[in-house]
Protein backbone atom coordinates (compact mmCIF):
# COMPACT_ATOMS: atom_id res chain seq x y z
CA UNK A 1 0.00 0.00 0.00
CA UNK A 2 1.44 3.27 -1.08
CA UNK A 3 0.40 6.55 0.85
CA UNK A 4 1.22 10.30 -0.41
CA UNK A 5 3.93 11.93 0.47
CA UNK A 6 4.00 15.33 2.44
CA UNK A 7 6.84 16.86 3.45
CA UNK A 8 6.21 20.47 5.03
CA UNK A 9 7.80 23.62 3.47
CA UNK A 10 9.94 24.23 6.74
CA UNK A 11 10.87 20.41 6.58
CA UNK A 12 12.13 20.99 2.68
CA UNK A 13 14.02 23.99 4.07
CA UNK A 14 15.01 21.95 6.34
CA UNK A 15 16.72 19.72 3.91
CA UNK A 16 18.13 22.08 1.56
CA UNK A 17 20.46 23.28 4.68
CA UNK A 18 21.40 20.43 5.70
CA UNK A 19 22.47 19.03 2.06
CA UNK A 20 24.69 22.30 2.00
CA UNK A 21 26.04 21.92 5.13
CA UNK A 22 27.34 18.02 4.38
CA UNK A 23 28.62 19.13 0.54
CA UNK A 24 30.63 21.75 2.40
CA UNK A 25 32.06 18.86 4.53
CA UNK A 26 33.03 16.49 1.75
CA UNK A 27 32.39 17.04 -1.86
CA UNK A 28 29.52 15.01 -3.23
CA UNK A 29 27.99 14.14 0.40
CA UNK A 30 25.28 16.60 0.29
CA UNK A 31 24.06 14.41 -2.30
CA UNK A 32 24.28 11.21 -0.64
CA UNK A 33 22.46 12.50 1.82
CA UNK A 34 19.43 13.06 -0.10
CA UNK A 35 20.00 10.28 -1.93
CA UNK A 36 19.53 8.39 1.82
CA UNK A 37 16.65 10.99 2.35
CA UNK A 38 14.81 9.78 -0.17
CA UNK A 39 15.22 5.86 0.39
CA UNK A 40 14.00 6.36 3.85
CA UNK A 41 10.94 8.00 2.45
CA UNK A 42 10.22 5.93 -0.52
CA UNK A 43 10.34 3.09 1.85
CA UNK A 44 7.51 5.35 4.73
CA UNK A 45 5.52 5.58 1.41
CA UNK A 46 5.60 1.84 0.63
CA UNK A 47 5.23 0.17 4.57
CA UNK A 48 4.12 2.49 6.66
CA UNK A 49 3.16 0.03 8.97
CA UNK A 50 6.48 -0.68 9.42
CA UNK A 51 7.20 2.96 10.78
CA UNK A 52 6.55 4.26 14.54
CA UNK A 53 4.23 6.64 14.53
CA UNK A 54 5.40 9.96 16.25
CA UNK A 55 2.33 11.30 16.06
CA UNK A 56 -1.21 10.55 15.33
CA UNK A 57 -0.82 9.14 12.13
CA UNK A 58 2.38 10.57 11.11
CA UNK A 59 5.04 8.21 10.64
CA UNK A 60 9.10 8.80 11.92
CA UNK A 61 11.47 7.24 10.15
CA UNK A 62 15.92 7.47 10.90
CA UNK A 63 17.74 8.35 7.75
CA UNK A 64 21.16 5.61 7.77
CA UNK A 65 24.16 7.32 7.67
CA UNK A 66 23.38 10.58 8.77
CA UNK A 67 22.32 11.53 12.50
Amino acid sequence: MSLPLIINPLAEEDLAEARSWYESQWAGLGDEFLLCVEEALDGVCRMPQTHAKAFRDIRRVLVRRFP
